[in-house]
């Protein structure tokens, strides 16, 4: 990993008076889970490569209380959600960029609530926008003609309705795109989402992961690709669960976007 990152914060944009075009939203997944660091690093060197103004809140980013929230405690995630707010608005922040679909929704569809109206896109979204404006180009490089499926994370697809951006890249990335027999809105749920990850699995026949990725080994892919760090972790999970690490890769599209470009 090249350690030449450029990661500017918004203290030091605002130290020299200046606005950023957009705030990269990193999460705690991003920030603390060792897998997820690598998605965020990939995303920066993508931002460095097309030379975008982005910033990061570095240590005065918090939780956006999506999990307290899902979890049921109300009251924790108005409390986090309020301190973000307050610090959002206080460097006047417009636009926001997060490789996490949970933060993307909990900052595009709950903030708004409690007084926090900002354009959220999720880094799909956001590369998406940047390829068509002529300011990313993204060729196949090593992963063109690999046969790929794409797991739509629940608070992407069906929470948000977006299922093209991601297979816009991977189109872009001119690999062999091959649909589980559930995607989409008939997508099936990681098992993370809901605060789920955090806990242990209730009783039944079979944990959901499991479940998932037998249905992503079912098309033969030499590479799951997803958009979510909690999809990333469960659908991982399931491939060593399957004895398949050998075959199987599971990459964000941010991973393959950066190695098929050797960013």
């Amino acid at each position: 990993m090249s350690e030449t990152l450029k990661v500017p914060t918004m203290a030091e944009f605002m130290a020299q008076g200046k606005q950023p075009e957009v705030l990269f939203w990193v999460g705690c997944a991003g920030s603390f889970d060792d897998r997820a660091k690598k998605i965020t690093k990939a995303f920066v060197k993508i931002l460095n490569k097309a030379e975008i103004d982005f910033a990061v809140l570095g240590t005065e980013e918090s939780c956006t209380g999506d999990p307290a929230k899902r979890a049921g405690n109300e009251f924790l995630f108005q409390m986090q959600a309020m301190m973000n707010i307050q610090v959002l608005d206080g460097y006047e922040i417009k636009k926001i960029v997060t490789t996490c679909p949970h933060c993307f929704n909990t900052l595009k569809n709950e903030y708004p609530n409690l007084g926090g109206n900002y354009e959220v896109m999720h880094h799909t979204q956001f590369l998406n926008a940047l390829l068509s404006e002529g300011r990313l180009k993204v060729e196949g490089g090593k992963y063109k003609g690999k046969r790929i499926t794409f797991h739509d994370p629940c608070y992407l697809g069906r929470a948000n309705n977006e299922y093209e951006a991601p297979r816009e890249l991977l189109r872009k990335l001119e690999v062999e795109l091959i649909e589980m027999n559930s995607c989409k809105s008939k997508g099936l749920c990681c098992g993370a989402g809901g605060a789920q990850m955090f806990k242990d699995a209730e009783p039944g026949d079979k944990e959901i992961f499991v479940e998932r990725t037998e249905e992503a080994i079912e098309v033969k892919p030499s590479i799951i690709a997803a958009g979510c760090p909690f999809c990333n972790t469960m659908l991982t999970d399931g491939v060593k669960v399957k004895e398949k690490e050998n075959d199987i890769e599971v990459l964000d599209i941010a991973e393959m976007i950066a190695n098929a470009e050797d960013l």
